[in-house]
């Protein structure tokens, strides 16, 4: 019986050591010789958990960011659309008719295409003009400031029936034909200011506004009785012109006369009132200016008895 017992617990161990496993399939570093084998193999198992977790984390968190740079790129990558074209307004491209447009200039273009034309009124300002550009038959009011014109023929405003307004300053102009302006039936306003003008031509009498100031008119420039018949001007500008007089006769209708800045010395009793008659009142006239010139008003002080208001200028 006991020799049946020595034999089974002989058995028994033989299959325990032969499924435990053996010292030789594990190796370890030497600074964890003194450390049991529980706690040796519990931190590798620990580690390898929290780096599977951390690499999860990482997976998890990279995919996104993947996704959105691979959106980001989609859109940089994306052709963009094609703009829609914008229209250009074209100077005179909506006229209709080569009366509108113009006849065509010096440069082969039509006025309109040159110049600026709105309705009935034509914009040439600062375009290196040196002589007037033909004009539309309907053009009213023609500005052509900060040019080159050097001359003023007598035919660049014929046959311009509705002109009602010319606009040339700060042009080059010291010469004007005399039938220029004297032709245009309607014309009301002529601004020939900062030119080199020395002799004023034939005005129509349907002005209302004359500006030559800053020419070189001096003591010859204006004719006499130049401004006699024009029954319905009301503006008359004259100043920076070298001027020795006061042009006379001066129209009832006018309501301002500048003159400043010239070389007026005198001025006489009859020059704005009549001496036959005391109770004569020259009310329209309210705006005169004779500062800038060598006269002393007080001493003709019966040469404006009969203005509403005094003239501008030295008294002493």
């Amino acid at each position: 019986m006991k020799t049946f017992v020595n034999i089974f617990l002989g058995f028994f161990i033989f299959e325990s050591v032969g499924a435990a496993p053996t010292a030789d399939t594990e190796t370890y570093d030497s600074e964890f010789y003194e450390v049991p084998l529980g706690e040796l193999l519990h931190p590798f198992v620990y580690v390898e958990n929290e780096q599977s977790d951390q690499l999860e984390t990482e997976i998890g968190t990279a995919l996104p960011s993947v996704t959105q740079e691979s959106y980001s790129f989609a859109l940089l990558t994306e052709e963009p659309e094609e703009e829609a074209s914008t229209p250009k307004l074209i100077d005179g491209s909506s006229a209709q008719g080569s009366d509108v447009l113009g006849l065509q200039t010096h440069d082969g273009l039509p006025t309109c295409l040159l110049c600026t034309c709105l309705g009935t009124t034509v914009y040439c300002d600062d375009r290196e003009l040196d002589v007037v550009p033909p004009l539309p038959k309907k053009t009213m009011y023609f500005y052509s400031r900060y040019n080159r014109i050097r001359k003023i023929n007598r035919n660049d405003f014929a046959n311009l029936s509705n002109l009602k307004r010319i606009d040339l300053t700060a042009n080059f102009i010291s010469e004007i034909h005399e039938d220029a302006f004297w032709i245009l039936p309607q014309l009301q306003e002529l601004v020939l200011r900062e030119n080199r003008i020395r002799q004023l031509p034939e005005l129509p009498s349907t002005l209302t506004f004359i500006d030559i100031s800053n020419n070189r008119l001096g003591r010859r420039g204006i004719r006499n009785e130049a401004f006699k018949d024009l029954h319905e001007l009301q503006h008359l500008y004259i100043t920076d012109n070298n001027l020795d007089h006061i042009p006379l006769p001066l129209p009832e209708s006018l309501q301002a006369l500048h003159l400043q800045n010239n070389n007026i010395q005198e001025m006489h009793e009859d020059t704005f009132c009549d001496t036959k008659d005391f109770n004569y009142v020259r009310r329209a006239l309210e705006d005169i200016r004779l500062d800038g010139n060598p006269i002393n008003l007080s001493k003709t002080p019966y040469a404006y008895m009969c203005l509403p208001r005094l003239p501008v200028g030295n008294l002493m």
